[in-house]
C-alpha cells in the first residue's frame, strides 16, 4: 500500500468515525432504503404471478402459478377477481412505496443538510476562529472559503452518496442473487458470470481517476483564488486599464479547469457504456438461454423469466452505479482531506489550562529578550523594553525591521520563539486570552468594518454596550459629530468595509471601537499612513484623546505623531537599533534623525 493509499485509509476511517455519530439517522435512512426494495421486489413477484395465472387461464396446460407463501385464491373465485385483488396489492404497495420514498427523502435531507453539514460547517468556522495567524499565513482566502463551503459538501456526499448508497448496493445485490438463484440457479449463474469483469472495470477507473480528482480541486482553488483577487483589485485593475488582460486571464484558468474536467467526464462516459454493454450482455444471455429454459418448462414465463429480466435489469443498475460512487468518493475525500486539515490544524496560541486572572491591567509593559520568527530568519532579535503605565512608546524603522511583529506579539496573535513579553509582570502566555484582547484597544492602518449600522460596528467587542456607552466612546474618538450627519446616525447601514466613508471617519470609528471597553493597553500600528495631513490631524487628535491614560504603542513615521511619544524603540532588522526620547534621539542622530528629517522636507 503507498502513502497516498494509506492516507485515504486514514480519511475513510475518520469519515466512518464522523458516520456512526449520526448513526441513528443513518440506519432510519437505510431501513427506508430497504423496506423500499422489499416493496419492490413483493411487486415484480406479483407481476409474474399475474402473467403466470393469466397464462394458465388462456392454456390449462400451461403450468399452475406459484402463489407466493402457498397462499391461492380460493377456487370459486372468477378470474377477473383474482387479478383485481393481484392488481389491488400492486397499488398498495405502489402506494407504501410512495410513502417511504417520501419518508426516506426527508430523512435523508435532513441527516445531510440539516444536521452533517451545518454541525461541521460550524465545526471549520468555529475552528478557523482560534486558530492563530500562522495558519491563516500560510493559506489562502480562496482557500479557507472553498473549506467551508464547497469541502463540507464533500463530507456530505461521502455519508449519502458513498457509505448509505454503498450499504444499500450490497443489501440490493445480495438480495437480487438470492432472488434469481432461487428462480433458476443455472440460468443465474450464466447472466452473473460478467459481474467479476465490471468490479475489474470499477476498480480500474478508481485508480485512474483519483488523482484527477486532486488536480481539479487545485485547479478550482486557483481559479477561486483569481476570482477573489480580481474582486479586492479591481480599483487597482481598471485604474491600470487592465479589465481585458485579466479577463483573459480568468479565461485561460477557467478553460484549464474545464479542459481537465472534461478529461474526467470522458473517462465517466467511456466506463458508463461498457458497463452498460456488459449489462446488455447478460440480458442477452438471459433471452438465450432463459428462453430455451422457459420452452422447455424449466422456468415459468412470469414468476420465472420475466421477473428474472426485471430483477437483472435493476442488478446491472447497480452494478452501474459503481462508478457514481467511486466518482463520490474520489471528490469526497479530497474534500473531506482539506477540511480535517482544518480540524486538525494546531491552535498554536490558546489560554493555559489554569490562567492568571489579575483583573483590571495598570497597562505595564516589558519586553525580555524576546525573539520571533515565522519558521525561518529571525523577524526579532533580542528585544528588551519597558513601558510605565500610561506611556506613549513609538515604534519606528524601516520596512520589514519588525514593527507590526512586535505589536502582534501584545494581543498575543503570535507568541515569542523565546523570551517573553509581560504585563503587569504576568507573561502573557498565563493570562486568558480573551480577557488579554479585551484589555488591550487596537487600531490598523486600514481598520476592517462590516457591513452593519455604525453603532454595531463600534460595539463589535462589546455587543451589549449600551447607547451612552457607543456615542461616548465616538466623542473620545472625535467621531460623533460626523457620525450625526449620516442619514440615519448611529444606525446608518454601513458598506461592505465601511464603503461609503472617508479614510479618517473609517479610522475614527475605528478608534471608537477600540476605546469603547475603556483598555489600558492601545495599539495604534500606523493608523495615519495612508491619508491626507487634513485628514492625519482629525486622526491625530482623535487618537491624543484615546491615549489618555493609556499605555499606547504607536507604529508610526510622521513626525506629529512621534512628538506625542515618551520615548522611541528604533528597530532595524529586528533588532533594537536605538531607544530613547524624542529630544534625545534627534541629538545623536542615525535612523529616527534621518526619518523625521525626511517627513519635515517631503511636508
Amino acid at each position: 500500500m503507498d502513502e497516498s493509499e494509506e492516507s485515504n485509509w486514514r480519511v475513510i476511517r475518520r469519515l466512518l468515525a464522523l458516520t456512526w455519530s449520526y448513526r441513528a439517522e443513518c440506519f432510519q435512512v437505510i431501513g427506508y432504503q430497504v423496506a423500499l426494495l422489499a416493496f419492490g421486489l413483493a411487486g415484480l413477484g406479483l407481476t409474474g404471478v399475474a402473467i403466470d395465472f393469466v397464462r394458465w387461464e388462456v392454456d390449462s396446460s400451461a403450468p399452475v402459478p406459484h402463489w407466493p407463501f402457498g397462499v391461492a385464491p380460493p377456487a370459486t373465485w372468477p378470474a377477473i377477481g383474482v387479478l383485481a385483488a393481484i392488481s389491488g396489492a400492486l397499488v398498495a404497495f405502489a402506494m407504501l412505496r410512495a410513502l417511504l420514498n417520501y419518508l426516506n427523502q426527508t430523512s435523508l435531507n435532513v441527516l445531510t443538510q440539516g444536521r452533517i453539514v451545518v454541525d461541521i460547517r460550524t465545526q471549520v468556522y468555529d475552528k478557523l476562529q482560534r486558530l492563530s495567524f500562522r495558519f491563516f499565513d500560510a493559506n489562502a482566502t480562496s482557500s479557507l472559503i472553498n473549506r467551508v463551503t464547497g469541502d463540507v459538501q464533500s463530507l456530505r456526499a461521502f455519508v449519502d452518496e458513498v457509505l448509505v448508497q454503498s450499504v444499500i448496493m450490497a443489501i440490493s445485490l445480495a438480495a437480487y442473487t438470492v432472488f434469481l438463484v432461487n428462480i433458476n440457479l443455472k440460468l443465474a449463474v450464466a447472466c452473473l458470470a460478467a459481474t467479476p469483469l465490471l468490479w475489474a472495470i470499477s476498480a480500474s477507473f478508481s485508480r485512474v481517476a483519483r488523482p484527477a480528482y486532486l488536480r481539479n480541486r487545485e485547479l478550482v482553488d486557483a481559479l477561486v483564488t483569481r476570482l477573489v483577487e480580481t474582486i479586492r483589485g479591481i480599483q487597482v485593475i481598471k485604474a491600470f486599464g487592465c479589465e481585458r488582460a485579466q479577463s483573459a486571464a480568468f479565461d485561460a484558468a477557467n478553460d484549464v479547469v474545464r479542459d481537465q474536467q472534461r478529461w474526467i467526464f470522458w473517462r465517466v462516459s467511456t466506463f458508463s457504456p461498457l458497463v452498460g454493454f456488459l449489462s446488455q450482455v447478460s440480458l442477452m444471455v438471459l433471452l438465450g438461454y432463459g428462453g430455451y429454459l422457459a420452452t422447455t418448462g424449466e422456468v415459468p414465463i412470469g414468476t420465472g423469466l420475466v421477473v428474472f429480466a426485471a430483477i437483472l435489469q435493476q442488478f446491472s443498475g447497480q452494478v452501474s452505479n459503481i462508478a457514481g460512487i467511486a466518482n463520490t468518493m474520489h471528490q469526497s475525500l479530497r474534500g473531506a482531506r482539506r477540511v480535517f486539515e482544518v480540524l486538525d490544524a494546531p491552535v498554536e496560541v490558546a489560554s493555559p489550562v489554569d490562567p492568571v486572572r489579575p483583573g483590571r491591567l495598570i497597562g505595564r509593559v516589558k519586553f525580555d529578550k524576546v525573539w520571533f520568527d515565522h519558521g525561518s530568519d529571525p523577524v526579532l532579535q533580542d528585544v528588551n523594553f519597558e513601558a510605565a503605565p500610561g506611556q506613549v512608546v513609538a515604534i519606528i524603522g524601516a520596512t520589514g525591521s519588525g514593527k507590526s511583529a512586535a505589536m502582534s506579539l501584545l494581543p498575543r496573535f503570535y507568541d515569542p520563539t523565546s523570551g517573553s513579553v509581560s504585563i503587569d509582570g504576568i507573561d502573557l502566555r498565563r493570562m486568558d486570552i480573551d480577557e488579554l484582547r479585551r484589555s488591550i484597544g487596537m487600531v490598523f492602518q486600514e481598520s476592517f468594518l462590516f457591513s452593519t449600522t455604525v453603532a454595531a460596528n463600534i460595539a463589535f467587542g462589546h455587543p451589549d454596550a449600551t447607547e451612552e456607552q457607543i456615542e461616548r466612546a465616538a466623542r473620545i474618538a472625535a467621531a460623533h459629530e460626523f457620525i450625526m450627519s449620516l442619514p440615519d446616525g448611529y444606525e446608518t447601514v454601513l458598506g461592505e468595509s465601511g464603503v461609503g466613508l472617508s479614510g479618517g471617519q473609517r479610522q475614527r470609528i475605528a478608534i471608537a471601537r477600540a476605546v469603547l471597553l475603556d483598555p489600558p493597553i492601545l495599539l495604534l500600528d500606523d493608523p495615519t499612513a495612508a491619508v491626507d495631513p487634513g485628514t492625519e490631524r482629525e486622526i491625530a487628535d482623535a487618537i491624543a484623546s484615546a491615549m489618555a491614560g493609556r499605555t499606547t504603542f504607536i507604529v508610526a513615521h510622521r513626525p506629529a505623531m512621534l512628538r506625542r511619544a515618551d520615548f522611541a524603540v528604533v528597530l532595524d532588522h529586528g533588532r533594537v537599533a536605538q531607544i530613547g526620547t524624542h529630544r534625545e534621539l534627534m541629538r545623536i542622530g542615525g535612523y529616527y534623525f534621518d526619518a523625521l528629517e525626511a517627513q519635515t522636507e517631503a511636508g
